[in-house]
């Protein structure tokens, strides 16, 4: 990174700090950020924090992830985005003009924001998409509500304006933002890696807020968790960019201060502006976002009129078991309505008939279908089609498939031929809608063997001499560098002066996230707009 980094020394600050990070990468900034976010919370409570943003890279992929784990450490989470600003409309993609769009940081404050921005950052990846995922002002200014909105680094509008200093469009700029969001929710940012060029832009920020009419805040725009970790990233950067260290003029972060801070260290960087990071307060404060999960929102099954599609599901079931059974016996009986007794009380029931109907359609296609896992274990899904086994013939019992004991949606594991499945998913998208169905992201992360050959390829060795150290990593599924250390040959290795330093960032980089893919199997319906719930992209 064009030379070691030496922490500034700050003076020191009296008594506790209320600080919070609202200008936050992880791991999801794909190749960009490499906090994970488990490690990211540990070391924010760790320093005495309660609360905390992520703003990844134009996505919201860790928000559910974000939300799960920083409840369980008892800290607020602040949902947001750094979403990118295209330079004029986001429909325009014409060569160089469109290629570099502003940053612009977004915060839901509430359940209308965290729509919006679900809404932003899906129409930025379906419409605006040109190397990066954009939106617009005219955009923003339709699905502002709930959002508070940050200037971003030294690539945000503002800071872009204001770098060649022209002051009446910065002022002008600012204004426009202020107007969008309120000028009481969009804030100046103030940032301070230790880089020139931000020293200089904060003293114009400093004179252009109160000509603005707009607040400042502090940020740090933190791209990893620990100090320690500023080598491992700049290693992940090359990746990203396909370089080496040694690579001219290649994306470099020519700083070591992108960690996780103490509110301590934050307040000491401006000891004489205490608004800075007062406003983190006032921010963090005023977002009464709740996340809501694990709520089942089953479509809604079209069912003949005069029918409630537990009555229809009723019906379906005694005419399939009549075709099953011809005549069933008072045990077979007893067990369906035993079954569609617990399925009912769940609120289940439109699921099965939603799995029901297209198993049905597939198989009047031609398609090869099967139905695997616990759900054969069900006389109503063998009742319905949906499987062929019969359970009372193979004694499979019902409460391993679902149970009142267990509140969780039964899992009827379906398997279509590869070749004709984006049918069956076409018919579910046409009975459902367009904008309620959608397959499921899935992330690759860094694996031992290719985070070694990754790194070894950024350091400048030779194919031959990161393969000859890869293949001493056991080949056994879920096999870490960790565990291969404990194996003779990968430690003689690894522990020479030779491969120590390439082992030990792989060690760092090892399950960090490094592409975003189509999941092979998962597919989601809903009753609302998926757009309204979550983020959506084009694979």
């Amino acid at each position: 990174m064009g030379g070691s980094y030496v922490a500034a020394r700050l003076p020191p600050v009296s008594g506790p700090v209320d600080f919070t990070h609202l200008h936050v990468h992880s791991e999801y900034s794909l190749l960009d950020g490499m906090g994970k976010i488990a490690p990211l919370l540990d070391e924010a409570k760790r320093l005495g924090m309660d609360s905390i943003a992520i703003t990844d890279h134009g996505s919201l992929y860790g928000s559910v992830e974000f939300v799960q784990e920083a409840n369980r450490r008892g800290i607020k989470p602040i949902i947001g985005v750094e979403t990118y600003v295209a330079r004029r409309g986001m429909h325009d993609k014409d060569g160089r003009a469109d290629q570099q769009p502003f940053h612009l940081v977004l915060l839901a404050a509430d359940d209308v924001g965290y729509r919006n921005l679900c809404r932003l950052v899906t129409d930025a990846h379906l419409e605006g998409m040109y190397y990066k995922p954009r939106i617009d002002l005219d955009l923003l200014a339709r699905h502002s509500e709930g959002l508070i909105g940050l200037s971003a680094c030294l690539n945000g509008e503002v800071a872009r304006a204001l770098e060649g200093d022209d002051w009446h469009f910065a002022v002008q700029t600012a204004g426009r933002y202020g107007d969008i969001f309120g000028k009481d929710r969009f804030f100046l940012e103030v940032q301070d890696h230790g880089l020139p060029e931000q020293r200089a832009l904060n003293e114009k920020l400093f004179r252009l807020a109160p000509e603005a009419g707009l607040p400042l805040v502090l940020t740090n725009d933190l791209h990893y968790v620990h100090e320690t970790q500023v080598e491992a990233h700049d290693v992940l950067l090359c990746i990203g960019t396909a370089s080496n260290l040694d690579t001219p003029n290649r994306m470099r972060f020519n700083s070591g201060e992108f960690y996780l801070k103490s509110p301590e260290r934050m307040a000491a960087l401006f000891p004489d502006r205490p608004e800075l990071v007062a406003n983190t307060r006032r921010i963090a404060e005023s977002v009464s976002l709740t996340l809501k999960l694990n709520q089942v929102r089953l479509p809604d099954f079209p069912v003949p009129s005069g029918e409630s599609v537990e009555s229809w599901l009723r019906k379906e079931a005694e005419a399939g078991l009549r075709r099953r059974y011809g005549a069933p016996t008072e045990a077979v009986r007893e067990r369906l309505a035993y079954e569609l007794g617990v399925i009912e009380r769940m609120g289940y029931a439109a699921y099965f008939l939603i799995v029901a109907d297209f198993v049905r359609f597939a198989r009047d296609q031609g398609i090869a279908t099967t139905c695997r896992g616990s759900a054969p274990g069900s006389i109503v899904t063998y009742a319905l089609g949906i499987t062929p086994v019969d359970p009372i013939h193979y004694e499979l019992p019902f409460e391993r498939f679902l149970n009142e004991d267990r509140v969780t949606m039964p899992d009827i594991d379906i398997d279509f031929e590869d070749g004709r499945r984006d049918e069956v998913i076409r018919y579910v998208a046409k009975k459902y809608g367009e904008d309620r169905v959608a397959q499921i992201i899935t992330f690759g992360t860094m694996a031992a063997r290719a985070s070694l050959r990754d790194v070894g390829r950024v350091l400048g060795k030779s194919f031959g001499e990161v393969d000859k150290i890869a293949k001493t990593v056991p080949e056994k599924p879920g096999t870490t560098l960790a565990i291969a250390r404990e194996t003779p040959d990968f430690r003689a290795i690894a522990e020479t002066p030779e491969y120590r330093r390439l082992v030990t960032l792989a060690e760092q980089l090892e399950g960090v996230v490094r592409n975003a893919s189509t999941h092979a199997a998962g597919v989601v319906i809903s009753r609302e707009p998926l757009a309204e719930m979550m983020a959506l992209q084009r694979a």
